[in-house]
């Protein structure tokens, strides 16, 4: 007990002990980032357990240099993220938010959104995953979560109590609840035979910065393309953008090989120039795209979140948006336990997968659909996508749901 006390207390990690918890976090990305304080304000002994080192990356070294992933966050997880106190702390010179977005189809059809007509200060901000990392990081030592990190995960095993996990240096960590917040590929998901149903799109998300000529205003872009492909620019701070192309695999591994003048042009041209010239201030970077989905989310002590539990296309940039939701329903779930005391009951599970289940099954359900609309070359289904995109776009209140279904 002794070595529980001393790891919850002070937050660093200790290697060759025997360690219990109420609830134990695999994966220290950013949903589990956000998780861990919550749950400690809860109430609960969390501790955070990833295989590599959880340290708060470098300041960014000049005004150029930029993170080449970066995420939209929506307005509802901003308030998640604010409660936190992690949205506080961000810098707000790193931080764009998009006032307006122009969603064109593959004939010339126009969806428009403006957060001034819905009523909100922004769309979404966009914000580097490093910033995101920075600010959520010291979180968890000031909450007193116990950080296991690097701590390489060799074994995860189940009791009628708990999960016990055996990492790498002789440590073994034993927790009434354990969440797998370990990405794609999860070592918890298939620790506790939960099978993903996978559906590989065909398509890499090729992502870089740019500078460009001309201001985008708070503006952001999206192309749907002939090929099934999306094009998208961000807004970053100042006359930067940030492109996101979920390409076919042939277009993107092209994309991949370019110098980076010449992908600033080809970016640019793709865009008909709306922004002017472009230049590279990043290395691209691809990473492949699949749907994902799951039977159930929760098993025996288990509760997954974020990519361990969904998987979806990023054309409508909420893969970040939809972890945080889960964070933020399992700390309320547990928050609100009321006199059940252990984390891991099997009401409380079923009332998060429960809590979570309709809003992960329609944004799946919107941007697969969506995906495979424009992965079609019928003629007639072109020519019917378009008109669907021009009918919602004269339709105010049709436009208000969808917007606000991806804002909260």
């Amino acid at each position: 007990m002794a070595s529980r006390e001393r790891a919850v207390r002070d937050g660093t990690p200790i290697t060759g002990l025997t360690a219990e918890y109420d609830a134990l976090i695999a994966g220290a990305g950013l949903v589990g980032l956000s998780l861990a304080p919550a749950l400690a304000a809860c109430g609960l002994s969390v501790a955070l357990v990833d295989r590599a080192a959880v340290t708060p990356p470098p300041a960014p070294a000049s005004d150029d240099d930029w993170d080449a992933r970066v995420y939209a966050v929506s307005p509802g997880s901003v308030a998640f993220l604010r409660s936190l106190g992690a949205w506080q702390t961000l810098p707000a010179d790193r931080i764009a938010s998009i006032e307006a977005m122009v969603v064109e189809g593959d004939t010339g059809a126009l969806l428009q959104f403006s957060a001034y007509e819905l009523g909100e200060r922004a769309l979404a901000w966009i914000v580097e995953e490093r910033a995101l990392k920075a600010a959520l990081i010291p979180l968890a030592a000031k909450a007193g979560v116990a950080v296991h990190a690097p701590c390489g995960f060799e074994t995860l095993t189940w009791s009628a109590d708990g999960g016990v996990l055996r990492c790498a240096g002789d440590t073994t960590l034993s927790a009434r609840l354990v969440v797998g917040a370990d990405g794609l590929r999860s070592h918890v998901r298939e620790s506790a035979g939960i099978v993903a149903a996978t559906k590989q799109y065909g398509q890499t998300a090729v992502v870089a910065n740019f500078n460009c000529e001309r201001a985008h205003l708070g503006r952001a872009f999206q192309w749907f393309h002939d090929d099934g492909g999306v094009l998208a620019w961000l807004p970053l701070p100042g006359r930067r953008v940030s492109m996101v192309w979920s390409a076919p695999e042939a277009l993107a591994q092209e994309l991949l090989a370019l110098p980076p003048d010449a992908l600033a042009a080809r970016v640019a041209e793709r865009g008909r120039h709306l922004l002017g010239a472009f230049q590279s201030i990043t290395p691209s970077a691809g990473f492949p795209l699949q749907l994902s989905k799951l039977p159930t989310t929760v098993a025996h002590r288990v509760a997954l979140v974020g990519d361990a539990a969904h998987g979806i296309h990023p054309l409508a940039g909420q893969g970040v948006n939809l972890g945080f939701g889960d964070a933020e329903a399992l700390a309320a779930v547990l928050r609100d336990r009321g006199p059940v005391t252990d984390p891991g009951e099997p009401l409380l599970l079923e009332r998060f997968a429960r809590r979570r289940k309709a809003p992960v099954l329609a944004m799946q359900t919107v941007t697969d659909g969506l995906a495979r609309l424009f992965g079609t070359a019928s003629p007639l289904v072109r020519t019917v996508r378009n008109l669907g995109m021009t009918a919602v776009d004269s339709l105010p209140p049709a436009k208000r749901f969808l917007a606000h279904s991806a804002l909260r």
